[in-house]
């Protein structure tokens, strides 16, 4: 399977399988409209005739040995060797867990989809105590695992920072006995950073996100604090500041854009004047019935927008003021393994949630749909076959995933959202995906412009 497009003045095709990419010339482009696997030692006469009104011939038997060159050598249309792994799929210990040390928030985000922080459940704190378990729970269930991931989460965490200072504690307390090794992060709103948290955060977090949409009045049209006041004047220097003393990248500002910023290119690029380099940008993921719900009518303007982002970042790439965009960042060399490719995220596998109630959910996403629950820390239960379903989910089995050239990029979108918006954990969301492979088109477009 190949996937083929121009963009910015590159003709790009994409090896499914191999995951060779390739920028060619026109003769070429449209010779891979005419020719398939398995290719034969020379190029059939009627398409050498079909070129032959625009490309000479020399120039087109030229060109199809250099596209059977790259067959030869398995960097065209290449045999699948990831099916063959798929019924292999199997439970795996758990290695990131994402701790929901409050459901409460200080925001009233108008498209949060915890409901403005308590999930829908009612507002609350995660206890010390329970806190632990989580802990004890992760230690015991990430088998032989050396390195596991924590991220406090909420709702907003800063809202029971003592909390999230006594679980580090805690865990690290027990590294040595267990042979483990915490990595934690943190997500938060920034109203309550202050330097005493700043200082923690940059010393115990080996991430932290940083939730902000962009231009003033973009972020406080629709990110209000409790009492409906904006949020940009309080959050952008705190921000600033833990940025500036944290000194390195582990880090990211992210952001949401609705219909009501379909120039979100221009939030990006705020967002750097910032100062911040390492950058975010999400669609908004909701009902289409929301006023600021992107529908498949706003798909052709987002995609504009990402090319312009896309084509804005070379340049300043090249001034050498370049920055991190998450949704454009590819490694084109190394790439996932096997079974991130297969699988993506690990949700309610290798990676559960965590509510203050104790209650054990596949992610974060899951959290309130009751019969999501896989569990609960008090009585020591966890629905191992809901697990193994999950470990199950991948690209050969969503259906309309196993034909999609981006199937290993995407690794099959986001189960909660395809549950919530097509039904299904094994039916992918739509617009999601036409949005995830606008990106990987841009992504591999700013590739080529930079190599």
């Amino acid at each position: 399977m190949i996937h083929k497009y121009k963009l910015n003045g590159f003709n790009i095709v994409v090896d499914v399988n191999s995951g060779a990419v390739h920028v060619i010339d026109d003769l070429s482009y449209e010779m891979l409209d005419y020719i398939s696997a398995p290719l034969a030692d020379e190029l059939a006469d009627d398409v050498v005739s079909k070129l032959s009104n625009k490309y000479a011939k020399q120039d087109i038997l030229e060109s199809f040995a250099e596209l059977k060159e790259l067959y030869d050598n398995e960097l065209l249309f290449s045999s699948d060797d990831y099916e063959k792994f798929a019924n292999m799929m199997v439970s795996a210990p758990v290695k990131a867990m994402c701790l929901h040390v409050a459901h409460d928030c200080n925001l009233r985000c108008k498209y949060c989809f915890a409901s403005t922080g308590d999930f829908g459940v009612g507002r609350k704190l995660l206890d010390e105590s329970t806190g632990k378990m989580a802990i004890d729970f992760l230690l015991e269930n990430s088998k032989g695992r050396k390195n596991i991931e924590l991220d406090f989460f909420g709702g907003e965490p800063l809202m029971n920072m003592e909390v999230v200072k006594s679980i580090v504690e805690y865990a690290r307390s027990k590294e040595k006995e267990y042979n483990k090794n915490f990595r934690f992060t943190i997500t938060t709103n920034g109203v309550l950073l202050n330097d005493d948290y700043i200082d923690f955060i940059n010393k115990e977090m080996s991430n932290v996100v940083l939730s902000l949409d962009g231009r003033k009045e973009i972020n406080d049209l629709l990110r209000p604090t409790s009492n409906q006041k904006g949020s940009y004047d309080i959050i952008v220097p705190k921000y600033q500041e833990l940025v500036e003393k944290r000194g390195h990248d582990q880090y990211y500002v992210r952001g949401t854009f609705t219909k009501h910023n379909l120039d979100f290119a221009k939030d990006v690029m705020h967002l750097n004047e910032l100062g911040f380099d390492q950058i975010s940008i999400e669609p908004v993921v909701s009902a289409d019935t929301k006023d600021y719900a992107i529908t498949e009518k706003e798909l052709p303007r987002i995609f504009e927008e990402y090319e312009d982002l896309a084509k804005q970042m070379i340049e300043k790439k090249k001034e050498g003021k370049g920055f991190n965009f998450f949704h454009f960042m590819l490694d084109l060399d190394q790439g996932p393994c096997a079974i991130k490719r297969l699988r993506g995220c690990g949700c309610g596998n290798e990676y559960v949630a965590v509510t203050p109630d104790g209650d054990i959910y596949p992610c974060h996403q899951f959290v309130g749909m009751e019969e999501w629950k896989m569990g609960s820390l008090y009585d020591g239960s966890f629905n191992k076959e809901m697990k193994a379903n999950f470990a199950k989910a991948n690209v050969y089995n969503k259906s309309e995933c196993k034909e999609c050239w981006a199937k290993f990029y995407c690794s099959g979108g986001c189960n909660a959202n395809n549950l919530q918006y097509a039904g299904d954990i094994l039916k992918p969301h739509k617009i999601s995906c036409e949005m995830q492979k606008k990106r990987l088109e841009c992504a591999i477009m700013m590739k080529a412009a930079l190599a």
